[in-house]
């Protein structure tokens, strides 16, 4: 039985339906950046949590595949390889400015009192923190 993780998960449920196999997904895992192309094994892999060198081409091909946005799908990876959450937990992301936050699973915004501080600061056009 395989792990139960974000990033596998994504491709798993992505091969739920009946017409949808890891063959016909690998069709579309092309990495826009590289034109680099997963193999139907790879797919397999990752949505079994086999062990898989992963990449940045590979996660962005597997976005590409998804039809996900390619931070969505590089914040489950990295929970899945390195134990890490990722994202925006303040709703700091502005249209000029991606806010990524890694941090320990569990973590709420309120767990995070310097991080939010370091941000707002930010926001506010300081750039730093007040202590």
């Amino acid at each position: 039985m395989w792990e139960s993780t974000p990033f596998a998960e994504m491709v798993r449920e992505a091969t739920t339906g009946e017409e949808v196999t890891y063959r016909k997904l690998a069709e579309t895992a092309i990495d826009p950046k590289t034109g680099q192309q997963l193999t139907h094994n790879a797919l397999w892999k990752i949505a079994h949590a086999e062990q898989v060198k992963i990449s940045p081409w590979i996660v962005r091909a597997v976005a590409a595949a998804l039809g996900k946005d390619v931070r969505e799908v590089q914040a489950a990876a990295a929970e899945q390889y390195i134990g890490l959450t990722a994202g925006d937990p303040f709703d700091a992301t502005t249209p000029g400015a991606a806010v990524v936050v890694a941090h320990v699973p569990g973590l709420r915004p309120a767990d995070m009192p310097k991080v939010e501080e370091l941000l707002r600061n930010w926001a506010a056009g300081s750039g730093g923190s007040s202590s």
